[in-house]
């Protein structure tokens, strides 16, 4: 039977969403509730693998279970198991739902959906430190949404592209890039298929460079297609995994 879960998680003090031999990761902590309530050894894949100290809102994944006839398998049963044996850990399931043996949360998703926030204030945030990027300088939104703007569509994205990067081709297509902010916070919301890695950071800290009236042509940087041409990488604390579609 294949289940698809969603997760929520504060990635602040985990490795990442994949497993390693480093410390604590989403995958590593989720594989080992399954296996303490059901006994079986499974894999759990998911829609995307942030990074250390990114944080998602509701991260589809999938594993596969075995019948057991000891064990009552509907999916109440697992999402209240799975958060029994996490409790001591960032990371809760939000829902858990059977689905076909085909069901995949990676190559099935059509649209994933991120958001990014900024803490433009002049003193540093306490309450939310681990959940927004603090930027001190007044930042110019207007600016920032006029160069956001020119990020939508297809492109090639190798100047927002980190060098570890192993996507077969740098092309990709932004469906949206929305800006919003209140009060303090700014948000930034960003939309496609799929996106090379660090691409989202790199557009924001590249974002935030031209806020601060950093003289950046988003045009040029495109077609530079050097990473050397955009600003610098937005710290990981800001950004969450908010959706997927399928």
């Amino acid at each position: 039977m294949r289940y698809k879960i969603i997760l929520e998680y504060n990635g602040a003090g985990l490795i990442g969403f994949q497993k390693n031999r480093h410390g604590d990761s989403v995958q590593s902590l989720v594989e080992e509730a399954v296996f303490k309530f059901s006994g079986q050894t499974v894999e759990v894949v998911p829609c995307g693998r942030t990074d250390a100290g990114v944080h998602a809102l509701a991260m589809p994944a999938h594993f596969d279970l075995m019948n057991n006839e000891k064990l009552t398998m509907n999916n109440e049963v697992i999402k209240r198991a799975l958060n029994f044996y996490l409790t001591d850990f960032p990371v809760s399931v939000v829902s858990c739902e059977e689905v076909a043996d085909d069901w995949h949360a990676r190559f099935g998703c059509k649209m994933r959906r991120y958001k990014y926030v900024i803490a433009n204030q002049d003193f540093p945030p306490v309450l939310d430190g681990d959940f927004a990027w603090w930027v001190p300088q007044p930042l110019n939104v207007g600016a920032m949404r006029d160069a956001a703007a020119r990020l939508l569509g297809e492109h090639d994205f190798s100047s927002f592209r980190a060098a570890e990067c192993q996507a077969k081709s740098p092309v990709k297509t932004l469906d949206e890039a929305r800006i919003t902010n209140h009060e303090s916070r700014i948000t930034i919301e960003f939309c496609a298929r799929s996106f090379l890695y660090h691409q989202v950071r790199n557009m924001v800290g590249t974002l935030v460079e031209i806020g601060r009236g950093k003289p950046l042509n988003l045009d040029a940087i495109l077609d530079a297609r050097d990473r050397a041409a955009a600003g610098p990488t937005a710290p990981a604390c800001g950004l969450f995994f908010i959706g997927a579609e399928y």
